[in-house]
């Protein structure tokens, strides 16, 4: 059966997506995760390689870690030794940054054109990446 992940807005110590992020690799790796996430999974230019790139970390060498178990927390204090401890004022810039992903930036017509697949092109309540997955992935009408 396939699954969604956790919400983008979902944190683990504050930060914003890296839940989403450890979900879509457990979900995979269960072969749960549905089809449409399989193509993004860790891209450098989507989401997963924003979260890396900002803590400093390889994506497969994530995941390796992820698969081995551990509560969320407990992973991002892995990413915190081998790639770079966030302070206050990153976690503020990354919640800032990836809360608003598709809002006037390179991922602005990538959002366009899903809402217009969906027929939903004229919801104007759905202004990001984050407003989408959630419409998508049914946390809201």
């Amino acid at each position: 059966m396939d699954a969604f992940p956790k919400s983008s807005a979902e944190e683990v110590s504050g930060l914003r997506y890296f839940a989403r992020m450890l979900d879509k690799i457990r979900l995979h790796a269960r072969g749960e995760l549905h089809s449409d996430y399989h193509k993004n999974l860790g891209h450098p230019h989507a989401a997963d390689g924003a979260m890396c790139n900002f803590l400093r970390v390889n994506y497969d060498e994530l995941r390796q870690r992820v698969l081995e178990g551990g509560p969320d927390e407990e992973l991002l204090e892995w990413c915190y030794q081998k790639g770079r401890r966030l302070n206050e004022g990153d976690i503020f810039v990354w919640n800032n940054f990836s809360s608003k992903i598709g809002w006037r930036d390179w991922a602005a017509p990538t959002l366009q054109r899903r809402k217009k697949e969906l027929g939903i092109a004229d919801r104007d309540d759905i202004q990001t990446m984050g407003d989408l997955f959630d419409y998508e992935e049914g946390r809201v009408k």
